[in-house]
């Protein structure tokens, strides 16, 4: 029994270390050193996307506020549901732009 108990506590203790689940972007945000150079997935309805095939920068919103992804590839629409996955940084310059805490995508999937 009490090696039924700890394997389920280790199990559960492994799911939380994990990272499963999404950040809220106010979390990010309101302590990016925290997060910073950190991998983080956050869900979210894209809200501005500029860029070209290649590259470039849109911004995600969830409840709680809004982030901008650096992409490396094609950008997700205006009202596209998407999880991203990718690194938080701060300070991210973009073609003379500041964007300050950002993510850098490393991949994004619609919902």
């Amino acid at each position: 029994m009490q090696l039924r108990v700890g394997l389920i506590a280790a199990v559960a203790a492994g799911g939380l270390l994990s990272g499963c689940g999404s950040v809220r972007i106010a979390n990010i945000l309101a302590d990016p050193a925290h997060y910073q150079r950190r991998n983080v997935s956050v869900d979210g309805t894209v809200t501005n996307s500029f860029g070209a095939l290649v590259a470039g920068v849109y911004q995600v919103e969830d409840d709680t506020g809004r982030i901008y992804v650096i992409s490396n590839g094609a950008v997700p629409s205006k009202g596209a549901k998407v999880k991203v996955k990718g690194r938080v940084m701060g300070g991210v310059t973009v073609m003379g732009k500041s964007f300050g805490t950002a993510i850098r995508e490393r991949k994004h999937d619609l919902r």
